[in-house]
């Protein structure tokens, strides 16, 4: 089937009180294991690209890759960049495929936030394509995006509230204590600032570097709203670890195939067990 927007599939998520994950792919059996584990549990998925993938794979070859696995998936399968730095480069996503974008002004002052999401959404809602903003800095790295843990701002529930009135954005990420990378202790949320941006705002809220995130925690912050969880750094980690195993097995290994085949099925078992927490397994 066809590529598909995220508001179509975080309407169905809020309907039914689960969340679609969202998986960063970054080569050919990466995008393999998000579809074969999007099958696997008969779940919605979305499949994206951060700035690293482009950058590394090209924007034609990511494209390419996510719409050839849709055209034969049995699931819905929404393309989407994440964390588009420019009003450009999100133009370019739209122009090659992608049926949503993220356009991150988180860094930017309020008003610079609202006014470069307005002209993404106004070009975007007109061609068909969903749009996700970010309000307050996520701590951590997440490729070009570089936010020092001392200066990450939680999101202010009252400015979320008005920067999703003057938007009309399909979904929000918000800052409540994830972080991009691997966490070097237990991540603490700040769950009533959760709740109570979620009882102000009336779109499906996005919670970004969920990798790391205990499941308990998860699980409440999907029944406070979160309709969309990120994971990439749980990918790499099972992708390299069972690379690495293979390696350090028969270290005279020479066939790629050998070596990233273990590591495209470690990655959709992870995929699998995240798509069974978030409640999607079943929701196709």
């Amino acid at each position: 089937m066809a590529l598909v927007p995220i508001s179509d599939l975080l309407k169905k998520a809020e309907a039914g009180g689960y969340a679609v994950g969202a998986f960063n792919c970054n080569n050919m059996e990466i995008v393999q294991a998000i579809i074969g584990a999007a099958e696997a549990e008969k779940a919605p998925v979305i499949m994206q690209a951060s700035q690293g993938a482009i950058k590394y794979a090209g924007l034609d070859y990511i494209t390419g890759m996510a719409k050839i696995a849709a055209e034969s998936a049995s699931v819905p399968v929404a393309l989407h960049i994440d964390h588009g730095t420019s009003f450009e480069q999100v133009m370019q996503c739209i122009r090659s495929g992608f049926s949503s974008v993220m356009i991150d002004g988180s860094k930017l002052p309020l008003e610079q936030n609202i006014e470069l999401t307005n002209r993404v959404v106004a070009v975007a809602k007109a061609v068909g394509v969903s749009v996700e903003a970010e309000l307050g800095k996520i701590g951590g790295t997440e490729d070009d995006i570089h936010v020092d843990e001392r200066d990450a701002l939680f999101t202010n529930p009252d400015e979320a509230k008005e920067f999703v009135e003057r938007t009309g954005v399909d979904a929000l990420a918000v800052a409540i204590g994830t972080a991009h990378g691997q966490y070097k202790g237990i991540p603490e949320l700040d769950f009533p600032r959760l709740e109570r941006i979620r009882s102000l705002v009336n779109i499906p809220i996005v919670l970004h570097g969920s990798s790391g995130v205990p499941d308990d925690a998860i699980e409440k912050a999907i029944k406070l709203g979160v309709r969309k969880v990120n994971i990439d750094t749980n990918i790499r980690e099972a992708f390299v670890k069972a690379c690495r195993d293979v390696l350090n097995k028969d270290e005279k290994e020479i066939d790629p195939r050998k070596v990233l085949g273990p590591a495209r099925e470690a990655a959709t078992a992870i995929i699998r067990e995240k798509i069974r927490l978030f409640g999607s397994s079943g929701k196709a």
